[in-house]
């Protein structure tokens, strides 16, 4: 089976003010695995929302994970892993907590980083998620 890729884009579109020109999309699905794109405070129209706020960036971002693991086919249930990039140290726990109420009860495991910086100036945090569906919901969507 070959992968589904959901949501294609070009790198000249995102960062116009950027000489990229990747063909990218936010998830892909192989077989039972899901791997998303790095989300952060933009919503999935490209328009950014919390500007100098952290959680407001957070919740953001698992709106727009949830929503890309739902045309995946999955659930926030099925993530395994999150790597956590924020640009200060500060945002730790204003970014977990929002983190941390999206995925209570999933358990998954978790990696932060602290970075000097991300794709734009104004993006202060992004998560990137892997998720694997369980074989028999996998294998029926």
């Amino acid at each position: 089976m070959a992968h589904t890729r959901l949501r294609k884009f070009n790198t000249r579109e995102m960062y116009p003010e950027q000489k990229l020109d990747n063909d990218l999309c936010m998830v892909v699905r192989a077989g039972n695995h899901i791997f998303m794109r790095g989300q952060t405070g933009f919503d999935l129209e490209g328009n950014m929302h919390g500007i100098g706020d952290p959680a407001a960036q957070a919740e953001q971002a698992m709106k727009c994970v949830k929503q890309l693991l739902e045309e995946a086919g999955a659930k926030l249930e099925h993530i395994c892993k999150v790597t956590i990039y924020i640009t200060d140290r500060t945002y730790r726990e204003p970014v977990y907590r929002v983190i941390g109420k999206w995925l209570k009860g999933v358990y998954p495991v978790s990696t932060g980083l602290i970075v000097s910086g991300l794709a734009r100036p104004e993006m202060l945090m992004e998560i990137d998620v892997d998720a694997v569906m369980p074989e028999e919901e996998a294998s029926s969507r």
